[in-house]
């Protein structure tokens, strides 16, 4: 009887123990309001978001000796319906990666946001959702989204599925010092499902990059950054990438953000984008973005100016603003206003104006 009562005693223990060195965290955001855009193929006031919504799940492992195991899968949904966010997307779409964490900073394999893409994000005055209003979908990246024409960092994914992301990556984040971080990652050349061929500077009868091929180029994704050392919220932050694509289209990136006062943030950058590789003439992109968010009292105020500027094409011009109003540390109310001017094709000579209202609730759990 005492044995069975020691026993059971250490395995309790034993358990206690287990469960105080592992935690699970189940997170999400649900976003949904109304919005309007002028001047494209339904211009109707309809459902709208202005941030991708998620659910996600996030777990920590305490291995010893300063070792953590860690993961991290996010699944994106549309709330109005509750179905997957696209047909086309893998269920983890937000991402789904495993790796350790140390002293040697953080390796992780899985699928997620290349470097350069995670680390812009802090650098655009709405903090890279991707929604009309925002910047970091056309400016920020100059475009690079556009995975059937070559571009985007997942070109070999089946249509819709990223623009942003490595599918089959390793992740490598350095540790912080003295205010400066480097973040390294690489991807396998594999067709991830794509069912079109990507013509390149081929022809449709002899692509560059047939179906089920592999391409000719690791895609890798980099980025530096260095903000106020030691600070909780840095006053200042300045940062660089690069990256190249498996069908060799090139990216790079720089920009900063200063806060001369706690509730102010400048913030600006400029990319460049090279796709001769792919395209025989006109193949650069050149991109610039200005922005602020201010704070006051309960609410927030957004801003941006930027331009895109393709070779053998129109710029492009946005400018937006924003407003959000906190009803609590994790809801706020958000209004969106934003003009595009854009030349109405690739070739076009004259250019139209798209006009963007929106309107909606933002919540984190």
């Amino acid at each position: 009887m005492k044995k069975s009562l020691v026993a059971l005693a250490l395995m309790g223990a034993f358990s206690s123990a287990a469960f105080a060195q592992s935690s699970v965290t189940i997170y999400g955001t649900l976003d949904a309001g109304i919005n309007k855009t002028t001047h494209t193929a339904n211009s109707s006031v309809q459902e709208g978001k202005r941030d991708n919504n998620k659910l996600g799940f996030r777990g920590v492992e305490d291995l010893g000796s300063g070792l953590k195991a860690l993961f991290q899968l996010e699944i994106r949904f549309e709330p109005d319906t509750g179905t997957n966010e696209s047909g086309s997307r893998p269920l983890f779409q937000g991402q789904s990666r495993v790796g350790l964490q140390g002293s040697f900073g953080t390796v992780r394999l899985g699928r997620g946001l290349t470097s350069l893409q995670e680390t812009t994000t802090a650098y655009e005055p709405w903090s890279g959702q991707p929604n009309v209003a925002g910047f970091q979908t056309d400016i920020m990246v100059g475009g690079y989204r556009s995975a059937q024409t070559g571009s985007g960092s997942d070109p070999l994914g089946a249509a819709g599925n990223s623009g942003n992301r490595f599918a089959n990556g390793l992740w490598y984040n350095s540790p912080v010092y003295n205010g400066f971080q480097l973040n390294l990652n690489m991807a396998s050349k594999e067709n991830n499902g794509l069912t079109t061929a990507i013509v390149g500077r081929g022809t449709a009868a002899a692509p560059q990059y047939p179906i089920g091929s592999l391409a000719s180029a690791y895609p890798y994704s980099v980025s530096a950054t260095f903000s106020e050392p030691g600070a909780s919220v840095p006053r200042y932050s300045v940062y660089a990438a690069a990256e190249r694509n498996a069908l060799e289209v090139k990216l790079w990136s720089v920009g900063a953000y200063f806060r001369p006062i706690p509730d102010l943030k400048l913030m600006a950058n400029y990319s460049k984008q090279d796709l001769e590789h792919i395209t025989a003439i006109n193949d650069t992109i050149n991109t610039w973005m200005v922005g602020a968010n201010y704070n006051v009292g309960p609410g927030k105020i957004l801003f941006g100016y930027g331009q895109k500027d393709p070779d053998g094409s129109l710029k492009w011009k946005q400018l937006s603003v924003g407003y959000e109003y906190n009803l609590s540390a994790r809801t706020y109310l958000y209004l969106d206003l934003s003009q595009k001017k854009l030349p109405l094709t690739t070739t076009a000579t004259f250019t139209t104006k798209q006009n963007h209202y929106a309107l909606g609730v933002h919540h984190n759990f």
